[in-house]
Order: structure tokens, then sequence, then C-alpha cells
């Protein structure tokens, strides 16, 4: 256990200041007994001086017993988020569909931080107020049980009164806890798709609608501050009923000689840490109970079965593929029930490249998402090289893939870091002879700074070209056996295209490639076209052999495009 010493620190801290608390009024009560009741002043510097000691070491030892409950609170969180983030970055692209970013983004960062007080504010600090407690009342009642007797009398008023506060406390952080989920969910979503909001002028709607949801978090947080505001001052109107009662009752019996004007002056004191810890109890326990929702919420995730399954025994790529990859009656269902893929087969040899082509919903993507195991297929086998790709090892297979995708993906950073995506096995030379084979370095030397250039998020402030030819440079520096290209040319002007089209034969020239094509006129010369139609293979064949067929699904596709083009 990697956290063991600090507990056990934290634990013998916790055990220690229970009664070292508790010596400072019971100095006092001698003090005020035997030093000055009866005038003892040579001794009474000795007991002052022993009495500043003890002051002195109960606020070291408070110090350090926060200090450690902290650190453990942050070590655990720390090693918890890297877990999680690891788990996250494992789980399959299904998980993603049906899980909304935000909730995602609020266990990694609030629920995870909640687990922190747990340590900090919980378990340990629980453990510490109970002891402390224990000890102040076994001090008290050897004090003076009457006047002990006197102050517990309002205890079950305290034990009421926390109890309705801790179910009201609960349910309204509960409340909170789904708000704020809510909230980041809607930010995230709205914040990626600004485009689409402001170009449909929907600002006011969405305005709306965030009113709506920041007006319920508010209400849920005002909620839990109002249980606060009203359960405090009831247990110092409490503490204050017990304090009158033990001074009214003691100052009588101080006269009678039954208890003694140390014990009346220690008592106030006593009273105080008796309380004290009383009125953070039923929060901590409703920290503690939030932690443990919040714990669950993490652990789901960590628990989550929704991987990828490997082969017990993979098989491990010691030399680099041919390349050669084929489908074989193959049949997937994104919701496992519904086919996007009906009986796909087909055979790709080793360096060669096929055109995928049909209408929107085809399952042309689909089958990328397949040969990267995104998705496992529901029937049937893909294999590369002969052998099934389950059968692979999954991180030495996605290894051995390269995709190039029509919405391409940029992180903030440099060109260098997109390029090598921080890898530590990419030269910077490596880097620089792909640039130049793609034909992408001349406009990356003209961005200032050049390759240490920094890429906004999702290359805003690169042009679809531009993040195009940087996606082709990652994809080649990494030397892929087998390159997907979906749709690269789709959405870029015919002068980019040029270009673009120039780096595509650079980078299927000598391995196995599999294109995605919008526009018809850049796959004439793949080796091999398929072609889709609501998930099932239609016709396949080169582009002459497909323009025969009169009535064939290529030809009206191909025709349409040329009637489109002509009259542009």
């Amino acid at each position: 256990m990697p956290y063991r010493k600090l507990l056990v620190l934290s634990a013998l801290l916790a055990i220690i200041l229970a009664p070292l608390n508790t010596l400072q009024p019971y100095l006092i009560n001698v003090i005020v007994d035997k030093y000055i009741i009866i005038p003892r002043p040579e001794g009474l510097v000795g007991m002052c001086l022993l009495f500043a000691v003890v002051l002195i070491t109960t606020g070291i030892l408070q110090y350090t017993f926060i200090y450690l409950t902290n650190l453990l609170g942050h070590t655990v969180i720390k090693d918890l988020r890297v877990s999680v983030f690891n788990k996250i970055t494992n789980l399959r692209l299904s998980f993603f569909d049906k899980t909304p970013i935000g909730n995602l983004t609020t266990r990694t960062i609030n629920d995870i931080e909640t687990i922190k007080t747990v340590f900090s504010e919980g378990v340990i600090t629980i453990i510490a107020d109970l002891l402390s407690i224990l000890v102040v009342v076994s001090v008290m009642f050897y004090t003076s049980p009457r006047l002990t007797l006197i102050c517990l009398l309002t205890i079950p008023l305290i034990v009421a009164a926390t109890w309705v506060f801790k179910q009201k406390v609960k349910v309204s952080y509960q409340k909170v806890r789904a708000q704020i989920a809510r909230l980041n969910a809607f930010l995230q979503e709205r914040i990626s798709g600004m485009s689409v909001v402001q170009i449909f002028n929907a600002e006011d709607q969405e305005r709306e609608k965030f009113r709506t949801i920041n007006r319920e978090y508010t209400k849920a947080n005002l909620d839990a501050i109002l249980y606060y505001a009203v359960f405090f001052p009831v247990v110092e109107i409490i503490a204050a009923i017990a304090l009158g009662m033990m001074v009214w009752w003691g100052a009588q019996n101080v006269v009678g000689g039954s208890v003694s004007m140390g014990a009346l002056i220690a008592f106030p004191v006593y009273v105080n840490m008796l309380f004290r810890p009383m009125r953070w109890l039923a929060d901590k326990f409703n920290t503690l109970q939030m932690a443990l929702v919040a714990g669950e919420r993490i652990f789901n995730i960590l628990d989550s079965d929704e991987m990828t399954e490997e082969s017990k025994n993979p098989t491990l790529m010691d030399v680099p593929l041919n390349g050669e990859v084929e489908f074989d009656h193959v049949y997937f269902a994104y919701d496992g029930e519904n086919d996007v893929l009906k009986d796909v087969s087909f055979k790709i040899p080793a360096g060669q490249t096929l055109a995928i082509v049909g209408s929107t919903g085809s399952g042309k993507s689909t089958i990328i998402n397949l040969l990267n195991r995104f998705y496992d297929i529901r029937a049937g086998h893909i294999r590369i090289d002969g052998l099934d790709i389950r059968d692979y090892k999954l991180e030495q297979l996605r290894d051995r893939l390269a995709i190039v995708l029509q919405d391409v993906f940029l992180f903030s950073g440099s060109v260098w870091d997109n390029i090598s995506l921080r890898n530590p096995e990419i030269s910077r030379e490596r880097m620089l002879e792909a640039s130049k084979v793609i034909g992408a370095h001349p406009f990356i030397e003209a961005l200032p700074g050049a390759y240490d250039y920094h890429i906004a998020e999702r290359g805003g402030n690169l042009s679809m070209g531009q993040r195009q030819l940087i996606s082709f440079v990652r994809a080649l520096v990494y030397d892929p056996e087998i390159l997907i290209l979906d749709e690269a040319t789709s959405s870029i002007d015919t002068e980019t295209e040029g270009i673009i089209q120039y780096a595509i034969e650079k980078l299927i020239e000598k391995r196995t490639s599999i294109i995605i094509a919008h526009r018809l006129s850049t796959i004439r010369h793949a080796n091999r076209i398929l072609v889709l139609d609501k998930g099932k293979v239609m016709e396949t064949g080169t582009h002459d052999e497909l323009l025969r067929y009169e009535h064939g699904k290529y030809k009206k596709l191909y025709d349409m495009q040329f009637r489109v083009s002509a009259t542009a």
C-alpha cells in the first residue's frame, strides 16, 4: 500500500492530539485551584511554562496532522486521476458514443476532487473528532461528574438536529453533483458547436437554456447553504444553553464547596471542545457520503469492461506486415442489433490500393473503425496477412496502421508536437524528411517559428488544407504498412486538392492503402474500387470496369458528379 506511511502517521497524530487537546483545560483547572486560589508563586511559573509547552506542541502537531491528511488526499487523487485517464484512453469508442464528454470531465476533475475530502476532512478527521469527544467527556467526568451531566443534558437536542441536517444536506449535495455534471456537459457541447449556434442565430435560445441550467445549479447550492445557515446557529444556541446551565449550577455549588473554582473556569473550555467537533461531525459524515457517491461514479469507470478484448496469447509482430487485408463475411451493428455492415467481403493484396465509395450512411467509415478495432464485429473475420486481427496485440496492430481523417484533429501545441504526438522514438530529422516528401515543408517553414509554431486548439489558426498536410506528415512519419484515408479531399478547394493529391500519391507509395472517396475523380488509379450501399457490397472492380455497367451504382454516382461539375 503506497499511502500506508501517511495513513499510519495521520492516525497516530489523531490518537495523540485527542488527550493533548484536553490537557489544556485540565492544566487551567490545576493552575487555578492549586496555584492561584492558594497562592504558590514558586510553582505558578513552572505550570505556566508547562501550559505554554503543551499549547505550542499541540499547535505543531495540529499543523502536522492537517498537512499530512491533505498530503495524503492530494497524493491519492493525483494517482487516481492518472488511473482514470489511462482507463478512459483505453475504453472502446462505443463507450464515448453514449457518454457525454462533460460527464467524463466532471468525473475526472470534480468527483475525484470530492474523493480527496475523504482523507482531508473524512475518515481520519471523523475518527479524530470521535476520539476527542470521548477523551473530553472522560476528563469532564473525572473533574466533576455533576457538571458533566448538566452539560450532557442538551446532547439529545444536538443528535436530533444533526440527524435532520445530515439527511437534508445529503439530498441537496446529490442535486449539486447532478447539476454540475449537467452544466459541464452543456458547456462542452455548446462551446464545441459554437459555429453552428452562431450560423443559425441560436444564441438567444442557448443563452436561455444556460440560464435555466445555471439557475437550477444555483438553487441546489443555495438549498445546501440554507441548511448550513440553520444548523450551525441551532448548535450554537444549544451549546450556549448547556454552558448557561453549567455556569448557573456550578456557581451555586462553588459557594457550597462541591465544585472547585478551577473546574468552573475550565468547564467552558471543555464544553467548547465537546460541541465544536459535534458541529462538524454531521457535515463530515455528509462529506464522506458525497465522496462515496463520487467514488462509486469513478469506480464505475475504472471497473468498466467496455474495453477492446485482446487475445490471451496474442501474435507478436516481430517483422513488418506485408499488408494483405481481407474482410470475410463481416456483419456489424453499433447497437448490437441493426446491422450497418451485412455480409461484407473483399480482399486487398499487399501493396495495392482499394477505394471505397458509396452514399452517406453506406458503411464506408465503419470499415475503417473495424479495421482499427475501435469496434469489434458481430460475425465474420477481418484478417491481415491471413491472421484474424483479434489475434494480434492491439497496440502493435494500431502501430502498423495510420488514418488520415476528413475532420483533422490537431491538439493545442507546436507543429512538431502534433506530428510526433510526443513520441520519443520520432526524431526531428525523420519528421523533416517526411514533411519534405509530402510537400508540407514550404508552408510549415513559412509559419512564425516554423515547426515550433503554436497551433490553436483543433488547429483553429490553420486552413483546412494546412491541417490535412500536417496530418499526412504525421501518418508518414509513423511509416505504417497499411494506410487509410477517410475522404481526405472532400472539404478543400480545387487548388489545394492538387497539393493534397500529390501528398496522397506519396503516402500510398509501396504500401497497402484504403481510400474512402467523396470525389470520384481522385480514385481513378486505384487498383480496385468497392461500391457500398446500405451496408452491402454492390459492385467491385477498376474504374474502367465499373463504368461499363450501364445501370451500375458506380456509374450513376460518377455521372451525377460529372453533370454537377459540368454545370458548375
